[in-house]
């Protein structure tokens, strides 16, 4: 089979836009005001474990690159979810714990996870296994997910303060932060693809890798539906207190 161009592989890589997580029902719901207080919180304290695992990925990344341009650009992003030591920029982690702030979370139970649900951590952990057991490349094309962000952080800072005005706004500091970090993420996780992908084989690879961290997105909110909406945590038979409410009252 003839590998496809540049262009025509980007707008294959583009054209699974359709499959991000802003399509789940479970966002939908928030993105139209429909989530409770308590879903609100059990979404924010089940992706912090998302966002801390993020620099992880990044920096096993980073261990398996030889080559000193890319590891110059992509620790930048370690830089912007653990932030500097050397000035007072905010790191995404940070102001991911602030909007745990905003939604009446307490730090504390943030860090220690106490509301975890298995299904978002075993997401989560098999994407930092992929990145430290794939290549280089192949990693960097799993982040490519960051092409949709934009619009989903877009849609959270444009429907949020009217559909949850409980929420201290001050806490949406991360959405505006993504805004600019993701579109610049885009263009050189896409270069890398671009050029690192050449054959059709490599190429419908290349989508296949794209289409497994769609997956564990969208495999994350599958977990919270369970919990927060259908109110049917794990374990949940061998408490009658559902786990999802507790400490998210």
């Amino acid at each position: 089979m003839q590998a496809w161009s540049k262009q025509e592989f980007e707008q294959k890589l583009r054209e699974k836009s359709d499959l991000y997580h802003i399509h789940h029902p479970f966002h939908l719901m928030m993105h139209k005001g429909q989530c409770s207080e308590q879903q609100v919180r059990g979404w924010v304290a089940n992706r912090f474990y998302y966002q801390i695992n993020i620099p992880v990925k990044d920096a096993a990344i980073l261990a398996n690159c030889r080559d000193i341009e890319t590891r110059r650009e992509w620790i930048q992003r370690i830089i912007d979810h653990d932030g500097s030591m050397h000035d007072d920029t905010l790191g995404g982690i940070e102001a991911w714990l602030r909007l745990g702030e905003a939604v009446g979370l307490n730090r504390q139970e943030l860090l220690e996870e106490r509301h975890l649900l298995p299904g978002v951590r075993f997401a989560v952990d098999a994407y930092v296994n992929f990145a430290r057991r794939a290549t280089w490349q192949e990693a960097a094309c799993s982040s490519l997910t960051e092409m949709f962000a934009p619009e989903i952080h877009q849609s959270r800072l444009d429907s949020w303060p009217s559909n949850y005005p409980w929420i201290d706004q001050r806490g949406l500091k991360y959405f505006q932060m993504r805004l600019s970090q993701a579109r610049r993420d885009v263009n050189h996780g896409l270069a890398i693809t671009l050029d690192h992908f050449t054959t059709r084989e490599q190429q419908e690879h290349a989508l296949n890798i794209l289409q497994f961290k769609l997956d564990i997105l969208w495999s994350m909110l599958d977990a919270m539906t369970m919990a927060y909406h259908f109110e049917q945590p794990p374990y949940s038979h061998m408490d009658p207190r559902p786990i999802c409410h507790r400490g998210i009252a």
